[in-house]
């Protein structure tokens, strides 16, 4: 994946693809052990891992781009255009039911109520193998020191980090070398999703590219900075980066 073409947004490379080939590439890894660490970009994404910059230029770490901020960023400092729309929400659960076999998953982040009711829909609907988990709050506390080695041996092939930006991040880096398992992503809000903490978007919001305003209207005061002030430190990296 890392010798295909990427887009740089903020210095970040950004994979240029689509979820059916990106899921092939992590499923091909898988096969053949090799370790990806997937990350998904989107505006909040770059301002907040800004100081991670140099650890994610990697060639096991994947950027893909997530929401129509980084649409808008690739054609305005390189007159680029992504392939597709990628995000955690909808991929994950194309790259965990696109083979016969279920995976072996262990699940670390959100709040324990939460976290509970993720893991029933992982191991339910989507028909995969729970391996282990670990909430973000008081779990991770308790297993801060021996979460690496209770994760290998669940001999978990992926790894679901929700912790949020940039925590989620700052804890795959530091850890991935010690983990064995396969694939590793961070994948911000998605078990508040899986466990009905928070909804979708309806379908035709999110065809239109405004799920973002969706959440917004639904978390005015946890959101707005980030569609606001983030949003204005997003564009000057990109322009800082971009030498325009």
């Amino acid at each position: 994946m890392n010798t295909k073409k990427t887009i740089p947004i903020a210095g970040f490379p950004v994979v240029k693809t689509t979820a059916s080939v990106l899921a092939r590439y992590l499923q091909h890894a898988m096969w053949v052990n090799k370790k990806i660490t997937l990350f998904f970009a989107n505006t909040n994404f770059i301002v907040r891992c800004n100081h991670l910059l140099e650890k994610m230029r990697n060639a096991s770490v994947t950027i893909v781009n997530d929401g129509v901020g980084m649409d808008i960023a690739a054609f305005l400092f390189g007159r680029e255009a992504f392939k597709e729309n990628l995000n955690g929400t909808d991929f994950i659960p194309h790259l965990l039911c696109g083979t016969g076999a279920p995976k072996r998953v262990f699940m670390l982040g959100g709040r324990p109520e939460i976290l509970d009711k993720a893991v029933a829909h992982v191991g339910g609907p989507l028909k995969q193998i729970v391996v282990g988990s670990c909430d973000g709050y008081r779990g991770l506390q308790e297993q801060r020191a021996g979460l690496v080695a209770l994760i290998n041996r669940s001999q978990a092939e992926v790894v679901l980090v929700a912790l949020g930006n940039p925590m989620q991040e700052e804890w795959i880096l530091v850890n991935r070398q010690a983990l064995n398992a396969k694939v590793v992503v961070g994948v911000g809000a998605l078990f508040d999703f899986w466990g009905g903490y928070k909804p979708r978007a309806p379908h035709l919001v999110q065809r239109l590219r405004l799920e973002w305003l969706y959440r917004l209207c639904l978390e005015p005061r946890r959101l707005l900075r980030r569609y606001t002030f983030d949003i204005l430190m997003f564009l000057l990296l990109c322009r800082k980066k971009s030498g325009s």
